[in-house]
């Protein structure tokens, strides 16, 4: 992560700078970034927050599992607006490649997840050496995803490593045979399992629902509740503020928006995820 991850980072650069140079790019540098507020609704709005609670691992206990690891003089606050101004950097750089290439190359927007594996490719055969450059990205894409997965897996190593007689080296054979397991059915969907359907679904339309709309706003939803009503005002601005070190002016603040205001989000976020709501 320390140098594979800035590699990447450095490739996405390259690719930014390439899209932005082809042909018609700019007509969707326009689409990306002239902005159309008829177009933003409640559940735009609404299915945008879905999005931000699922990039950055929100609700499903990555980052509680992680902080635990951290030591006691890290600075939280500090630590939790780096990854939010990361993680937007990284999609925003994303879409002044995707939105550019596929104005250029004639593609649809609305071509769903697998339209990197069509981008990519298309701007890549544009690059002087684009095979290589084409081998470096994917194989860092493979290991950004790696990590990804293991900061998932860590949440179930850790909890039955902790709450079973089980080693880390047993935990984590469980859990990634469990995934790899689910992720085979959840691959077969996409081919041989294509037409087997519960309800209209195939198995990664049921995983892919459940963990999106189901899962991880519940997930959240307990977090905060957790932390805002029983886990202890001082416990809270201990950790917040490393036992008195660090200076908590808006704490109050923090305290408010996890008691009140970020509950309330997640129930109208939830309950229009499931369609028990609309706007």
């Amino acid at each position: 992560s320390k140098i594979l991850m800035p590699m990447l980072f450095l490739l996405v650069i390259v690719l930014c700078i390439r899209s932005l140079t082809l042909p018609g790019s700019m007509q969707g540098l326009k689409f990306f970034l002239h902005p159309d507020f008829s177009k933003i609704t409640w559940d735009v709005v609404l299915k945008a927050m879905g999005q931000a609670a699922f990039s950055l691992s929100i609700g499903m206990g990555a980052l509680i599992t992680y902080g635990s690891y951290i030591q006691k003089n890290n600075r939280l606050t500090g630590t939790a607006f780096q990854i939010t101004i990361a993680d937007t950097a990284i999609a925003f750089l994303s879409g002044l490649i995707v939105f550019p290439a596929i104005f250029s190359y004639g593609i649809s927007p609305t071509e769903g997840p697998g339209l990197a594996f069509i981008v990519f490719p298309a701007i890549f055969a544009q690059m002087p050496a684009g095979g290589l450059f084409a081998i470096a990205f994917f194989i860092l894409l493979a290991v950004a995803s790696l990590t990804s997965t293991i900061s998932v897996l860590e949440v179930f190593v850790a909890f039955l490593a902790e709450e079973t007689r089980l080693s880390r080296k047993s935990a984590t054979a469980v859990g990634a045979i469990s995934i790899a397991v689910v992720g085979v059915f959840c691959t077969l969907s996409f081919g041989a399992m294509s037409d087997v359907k519960i309800m209209g679904k195939t198995v990664f339309d049921i995983f892919d629902y459940s963990s999106a709309n189901i899962l991880l706003p519940l997930g959240a939803l307990l977090i905060v509740i957790f932390t805002g009503w029983f886990l202890g005002r001082k416990n809270v601005k201990d950790e917040l503020t490393n036992g008195g070190v660090l200076k908590g002016r808006l704490f109050f603040l923090f305290l408010f928006i996890i008691r009140f205001i970020a509950p309330v989000v997640i129930i109208i976020v939830f309950l229009k995820s499931l369609g028990i709501i609309n706007f």
